[in-house]
């Protein structure tokens, strides 16, 4: 008995909700062949990386997702979680910050709680690393400024 696309896409969010993730691959892999949907593709795209470790084929499946609907937060939350998995920490809050000014989407706005805030540098011209934003940075935390 063949599953309708969105019973497979339920049971592949209840899943993830529940972090199973062996599983809403699965699911996922099942209902992107059904029909490519973008919300299937980056979802899936997570997947892959994370229990299969593909993460070329995952992030090239997320920009699919991504050019496919630009505005949608929800691809941008799963390219960040993508980018966590190799350990890109700097592109996956970069990424999820781009995704938060779409929409304001609670997982987005959780995840970035949870690895936590910096403010931006002093000097937004330079990098985070360079002196000048470091020392000061660390002259206006002292003084109670920033």
């Amino acid at each position: 008995m063949s599953e309708t696309i969105s019973s497979l896409l339920q049971k592949a969010e209840r899943a993830l909700e529940r972090d199973e993730t062996v599983v809403a691959l699965l699911q996922l892999e099942a209902a992107h062949a059904i029909k490519p949907l973008p919300g299937v593709k980056s979802k899936l795209a997570y997947c892959l990386a994370r229990e299969r470790r593909q993460y070329k084929q995952a992030r090239a499946l997320c920009l699919e997702a991504l050019h496919a609907e630009p505005n949608n937060p929800d691809h941008y939350y799963q390219l960040s979680r993508i980018h966590l998995l190799t350990g890109k920490k700097q592109a996956a809050l970069k990424t999820l910050r781009k995704g938060l000014k779409f929409k304001r989407h609670q997982p987005i706005i959780d995840e970035l709680n949870r690895l936590g805030f910096r403010k931006e540098p002093y000097f937004t011209s330079l990098p985070r690393e360079h002196f000048l934003n470091q020392s000061i940075g660390i002259l206006l935390a002292k003084l109670g400024s920033r």
